[in-house]
């Protein structure tokens, strides 16, 4: 009986080389394991609008694992599948504490038919958001909604993810917040692109990649799940795979979490594990 493997990569700074792009190579690699019938997607936190361009030279079969596992992605259809949603209440209380602590998140909704993301941006953007704003405008996966601040409304329905950029130390104690105040699924983690910056992903209670990986695991049969990241939010999924692989570049706290560490992502070391370790009948 052939025993099923799903291989499952983080994108920024695992996946993707040092120009935040997939080479040449590993998409040719990628490509030619999924046509011989590998199981290999991604896990991030990005949205689609910026994962289909990354992986338009990458066959992928298996839906993609987006947002830190908030939803999943099926490329071929280019539908979100299984999102986790916020209640009202919820979206409403995290905006609340957010703006009381100084820090004013983004809100992700998900469009009723399920093919794009709603952004909204409330009053002036910071030289950071400006920045992240700018590489994501004029995709048809995302559309922008840049209001003043006195528009906003009590909560967003179908709010998928609120997301905010800031000095670390601030991102951390408003994680902390969230997490003890509200319960909700939050993710802190360094800004690997601006040093001193922090990134904060909030979401639903219970989402993660960890769990997206198992329910991916479940959708595609698999005997055996490979994971690699390089982040702190790799963590909860390296933990649920049986095996984990750092590259090179990650963090410590990665490394040392990792049964296995491989070269660095300016390396295709990603691609390369997989076709050493694919086995399509054993």
């Amino acid at each position: 009986m052939a025993h099923r493997q799903l291989f499952i990569s983080d994108m920024d700074g695992t996946l993707l080389s040092t120009d935040s792009r997939v080479t040449t190579e590993s998409a040719r690699l990628l490509s030619e394991l999924t046509h011989r019938g590998a199981l290999i997607t991604v896990a991030t936190a990005r949205t689609p609008a910026t994962v289909e361009p990354l992986l338009k030279d990458v066959a992928t079969t298996p839906p993609a694992i987006v947002m830190t596992g908030a939803a999943l992605w099926d490329r071929r259809r280019l539908r979100f599948t299984e999102p986790q949603l916020m209640t009202d209440t919820m979206s409403a209380e995290v905006r609340n504490l957010c703006k009381r602590e100084g820090v004013n998140p983004m809100v992700y909704t998900i469009a009723p038919d399920s093919s794009r993301i709603e952004m909204f941006v409330y009053g002036q953007p910071g030289d950071a958001e400006r920045k992240f704003l700018k590489e994501r405008s004029g995709n048809p996966l995302k559309r922008i909604n840049l209001l003043p601040e006195g528009d906003e409304p009590r909560f967003h329905s179908r709010t998928v993810l609120q997301f905010a950029i800031g000095k670390a130390e601030r991102i951390y104690a408003v994680a902390e917040q969230l997490r003890n105040r509200i319960g909700c699924a939050v993710s802190a983690y360094p800004d690997i692109f601006q040093a001193g910056m922090g990134l904060l992903e909030i979401f639903a209670p219970g989402v993660s990649k960890a769990a997206a990986v198992d329910r991916l695991r479940t959708l595609t049969g698999a005997d055996e799940v490979t994971v690699f990241g390089d982040n702190l939010n790799d963590l909860p999924m390296m933990a649920v795979a049986d095996r984990a692989i750092a590259v090179g570049n990650a963090l410590e706290a990665v490394r040392d979490a990792a049964d296995e560490i491989i070269g660095a992502n300016s390396t295709d070391s990603v691609a390369r594990y997989i076709a050493s370790h694919y086995c399509c009948d054993r």
